[in-house]
Order: C-alpha cells, then structure tokens, then sequence
C-alpha cells in the first residue's frame, strides 16, 4: 500500500481483521498526520518524565533500539538525553512522519524499515536495549507472531541487554469495561479513543479527530500475566512491571503497564 493513502479498509466484516499483517495499512496518510494530534507531544513528555532515561541509564544502556518508533516522540527524547538511537517501524508513512518531526526538532534520525518477527534481517547490530512503547506490541494477533518478535528483540540485545515494552491495561477493559483516562499516554486535547468493540481476541479502537474524522485500529488485547510469561518463556530472566510508571499500583488503576525485561542471568533473582 502506498503511504499516501488517505482512507482504511478493513473490509465488509472489520470484526474478521485480526491478523497481524494487516497493521502497516491500518496507518494511512491521513491517520499518521492525525497522531501527533492524539499524543500531544508536550503533555505525553510531562506524565513521563524522566521514567525510560533513569530505566536505562539504572541498566547501564547507551545504545537504544526504538523498535516501535511511531511519530518519533521517544526516539527524540533519546537523542535529547544523549543517547545512541535506531528508529525502526513497520509503517513507511509512520518513519516518513518521524523523520519529518525529529529533523524540525534539529534531529536526524537513523531509521530502519523493519518487521519485529524478521528484525535481525534489517537490523544488522547489537544494542544495550529495545524500546517497544505505545501499545505497539498489540499488532501482532497472533501467539507466535509475539514469540517470534520477542526473539527477535532478545536476539539482538547484548547478554546484559534490557527489553522495555508496554501495553494497555486490557485486564481492566476486557474484565470490568473500564474506558482509559489517557492520563499519561493519549493526551490531546478534542481527541478521543476509545475501546468500540472488546473480546478475548480483539480489541477495536475507535479514534474521533475534530472536524469528525474516525478511524480505528484492530488490536489484541494482552492480558499482563500472559505478556509476562511470554517474556520469561523466550528467555528474559526477570520482568518488572509498572502500572503508569510506578511500582506499586492497583491492577484496575493504570491506563499502562511497563515491562521491563532483564536478559542477563540474576542468581537466585525473582521476578517481580
């Protein structure tokens, strides 16, 4: 599909999309110009604060995969706090617009065309950690699909490599129908989204702009447990999970969980 284009389509039935190859056509044109909208870069920077710098910089890491680039927000905040970063998407039109937006920020970046179940094909290199932030990893629908990207990001991490990934908190929508607040990840002002259709296998978004542009986005929805075994299953010896960027948290609090998944062997570690 060319990046210019301007309309989704998710067929007669959008209910049957639940593929993971279908996600690079789920961005078009018109949507990408739309994200920033949804972020809000300023409001997004000041609910995080300095939470991913201290994460890496607490595991010694210098050298950052941005695996799920996006617009560019945390590739940027990375440049910005001196670190070495790659940006890697699998949408054309989402680098296109994260180039554009780190270079109008004196920024250039290194991006990278790139599929997380095939990424050592495209990446050729081994980085202290791989970011995969905005609920990106809920692309991918099927189980392994997940395993195989979860390798991918292990194997290109070096033997003390950190992975940070994150996801919505689908527990709280798929058990008690808990709209999110967008606190801290989806701060723009007249923006909405929200969950149109939820079950075990597939969380629908819909994204309302001003001038009452729609569009939607198929997604799966990760329960944390099973994100955590997934994790420890491909070979990450500890998982510590964040709800909103904090340690102690409710389960039916965050809008997000953080993971953060350690490849270097701890004795006798317990994962938290």
């Amino acid at each position: 599909m060319s990046i210019h284009a301007q309309s989704q389509d998710f067929g007669e039935n959008p209910l049957e999309v639940r593929d993971t190859d279908h996600y690079t056509s789920e961005y078009v044109h018109s949507f990408v110009e739309r994200w920033d909208q949804l972020i809000d870069w300023d409001a997004r920077a000041s609910g995080e604060g300095n939470f991913f710098m201290e994460v890496l910089r607490e595991h010694g890491a210098r050298k950052v995969l941005d695996a799920a680039t996006g617009t560019g927000f945390h590739s940027v905040q990375l440049l910005r706090a001196g670190f070495e970063v790659t940006s890697a998407d699998g949408s054309p039109a989402m680098l296109a617009k994260a180039f554009e937006n780190a270079r109008q920020r004196s920024h250039i970046l290194r991006t990278v065309h790139a599929d997380w179940r095939w990424l050592n094909r495209d990446v050729h290199d081994y980085y202290d950690a791989v970011i995969c932030l905005g609920n990106s990893f809920t692309h991918l629908h099927d189980d392994n699909d997940r395993r195989k990207a979860l390798a991918e990001f292990y194997a290109t991490l070096r033997h003390d490599g950190i992975l940070i990934l994150d996801q919505r908190n689908y527990d709280a929508i798929l058990d008690r129908r808990v709209e999110p607040t967008h606190n801290y990840y989806y701060c723009g002002d007249n923006v909405r989204a929200t969950p149109e259709y939820v079950d075990e296998s597939l969380a629908r978004f819909r994204y309302e702009f001003p001038g009452k542009e729609v569009f939607h986005l198929n997604m799966f929805p990760l329960r944390k447990n099973y994100v955590r075994r997934l994790l420890r299953e491909v070979g990450f010896q500890k998982v510590t999970t964040y709800g909103d960027f904090q340690e102690t948290y409710h389960d039916k609090e965050p809008d997000f969980f953080i993971h953060v998944a350690e490849k270097s062997y701890v004795h006798g570690g317990e994962e938290e």
